[in-house]
Formats: C-alpha cells, structure tokens, sequence
C-alpha cells in the first residue's frame, strides 16, 4: 500500500510524486503519456530559457525516478475508489492501495466524477490545497480549471497537494524548502543532470 497513488503523468501529476516521494511518502504514479506536453516548447517556465517538452517531461521522470517512486508507465487507471483504508485504484492489471490519491489527468473529469467529487459547472472543486470534496482526495492542474492549462500552474497546483499532503502526514504546516547545502545529499548525481 502507498502513501500517495498519483494518476497523472503531465506536469502537475509528475510535481505531485516529486515533491511526495522527495519528502519520504512512498509514492506510485501511473504515466500513459498522453500530455500535452509533447505538443509544447517552454519559453514560459521560470529557471528554463527553452526546452522541448517532451525533453521537459523526460527530465522530470529522471527527478522522480531518483527518488525512488514506483512509476507504471503507460498503465492506465480504469477506476478510483474509497476503501476502509483509502483509495483503490483499479488498472486492467490489478488493484492498488494508498491513503491519498491524486488526479491529475488533465481534461479529463471521469475517475473525479466516479469517485464522487464535488463539481462546479464543468471543474472539479477544489480548495487552495487542491484537496475534493473527497477527503484526502486531491485534484489539480486542467480538470480544476477552465481553459488556464500551463505547465507552470499545473506543476504549482500539483506542489500545491503534495505539501497539504505532507502537512497532514507531519501534523504540522510543512515546507519544501532546499538549501545548498543540503543539495548534494537531496539530490545526489541529479545536480549535474538536470
């Protein structure tokens, strides 16, 4: 079972287990690849002067691979349900468990709707910690906004439910916060890479 499963691999999906798995939860993320992302170059994105999104997407996979997250690439999620202990998810190969579940499939409403979160108009709604209707259900980037789909705010809106997530899991507010000290030991080889 999973601290956090995240059903999403674009760029609030993929921040989500970043952030999660960097922190210490065990973290699961299922990739189809189906971003929009490949269709993207970012001019836009602070610290990043031009890149390929798709090469983006590549660089953020090797982060959250670093860290150890268990990511199923190109297995699709049929179903999101609630359990005694959490959320199920269901893919055509199995089931899996976690405390927390995070949907961050784009466009896409579907598992929001059939998990039974809170819609307003079209979006799901959602708080400023990116947290449904659902407890311990989190919903970010395209499926909570109207037509504001960009990589920097979906990657905020997926930082956004990590950290309410880690704060629930610490009992206090916390915050991601490297220093450069630290950096070696948090990232390790990665400096270099990215």
């Amino acid at each position: 079972m999973a601290d956090v499963i995240v059903i999403g691999g674009g760029p609030a999906g993929l921040t989500t287990s970043l952030f999660a798995a960097k922190n210490g939860l065990s973290t699961t993320v299922f990739d189809t690849d189906k971003t929009w992302m490949h269709k993207a170059h970012l001019f836009n994105y602070p610290g990043i002067g031009s890149i390929d999104g798709s090469d983006y997407m590549e660089t953020l996979r090797t982060q959250v691979d670093h860290f150890d997250a268990e990511r199923h690439q190109g297995e699709e999620v049929t179903d999101v349900s609630e359990s005694d202990d959490g959320f199920v998810v269901t893919t055509d190969d199995g089931e899996y468990e976690a405390d927390y579940v995070v949907l961050a499939t784009g466009a896409n409403r579907d598992l929001a709707e059939s998990l039974g979160c809170a819609f307003d108009d079209d979006l799901v709604d959602v708080g400023v910690t990116m947290e449904t209707s659902v407890e311990d259900a989190y919903a970010t980037g395209a499926m909570v906004r109207a037509e504001e789909w960009q990589a920097v705010i979906s990657a905020g809106d997926g930082a956004a439910a990590a950290l309410n997530i880690l704060s629930k899991e610490k009992g206090e507010h916390y915050h991601d916060f490297d220093v450069p000290a630290d950096a070696e030991s948090v990232y390790g080889s990665l400096i270099d890479d990215v």
